[in-house]
């Protein structure tokens, strides 16, 4: 885990910004396409608006959630909403936006249609997470329901997730699809997340689930 400290927020939301935008410059040089996985929440906003406009070639960009909510756009709280609203405006919306809702009661029923949506983007070329001060990232929350299977080495690639913190049932990449990609940033701020990411480290995933993640990960914080 390589930690990097800021003097501000507005300071690293650029500068975080400037450098997912370079990777992600890279994979289209290199490969001809990329694809870039996202948090929901508000906490990353303004990384997104200054993304929006940076001129990259976003049709060949693929973006999608690291989890969702699982709740129609139309509801306020649907990170799908907040993406479309933040990101995927401006130069970004000519990128392909990854489904990781359908209509549908709960999540199960479409697991393997979105799954498969997921696969050919796979490997995940930059990834951003964020992590709750109770060590949870994406939808991995500790004392979640199925916890343990998305933690697995061999979970599939969308696992369902229902946890008392989580409010409604969610959605979420699993901890093998989230640690393989390819550039791995978490964005933490205040005192109380840099506290709870210096205890994940020394515990286990079913406890600090971000725990995952962090071998490879460069966490960027600021106060």
């Amino acid at each position: 885990m390589n930690v990097l400290e800021y003097p501000d927020r507005e300071l690293l939301m650029l500068s975080l910004a400037d450098r997912l935008a370079g990777e992600l410059a890279d994979f289209l040089r290199r490969e001809g396409r990329a694809s870039f996985c996202v948090p929901g929440g508000t906490t990353p906003g303004p990384i997104f608006d200054t993304l929006s406009g940076v001129d990259l070639d976003w049709a060949n960009v693929a973006v999608f959630l690291n989890d969702e909510r699982w709740v129609p756009e139309s509801n306020p709280r649907s990170n799908t909403r907040l993406l479309r609203e933040r990101l995927l405006r401006g130069n970004a919306r000519l990128a392909h936006l990854v489904p990781l809702y359908a209509e549908a009661e709960t999540p199960e029923p479409m697991l393997e249609t979105l799954a498969e949506g997921l696969r050919p983007h796979l490997p995940i070329s930059v990834l951003l997470l964020g992590m709750g001060a109770d060590m949870h990232t994406a939808s991995l929350f500790p004392g979640a329901d199925r916890l343990a299977e998305a933690l697995s080495p061999d979970a599939p690639i969308l696992v369902p997730m229902r946890a008392d913190a989580a409010g409604e049932p969610r959605i979420t990449l699993s901890a093998p699809v989230l640690a393989g990609a390819m550039n791995i940033h978490i964005l933490i701020t205040g005192a109380d997340k840099r506290a709870a990411l210096e205890r994940a480290a020394h515990l286990s995933p079913l406890e600090a689930p971000v725990a995952a993640v962090l071998k490879n990960a460069t966490v960027h914080w600021a106060g």
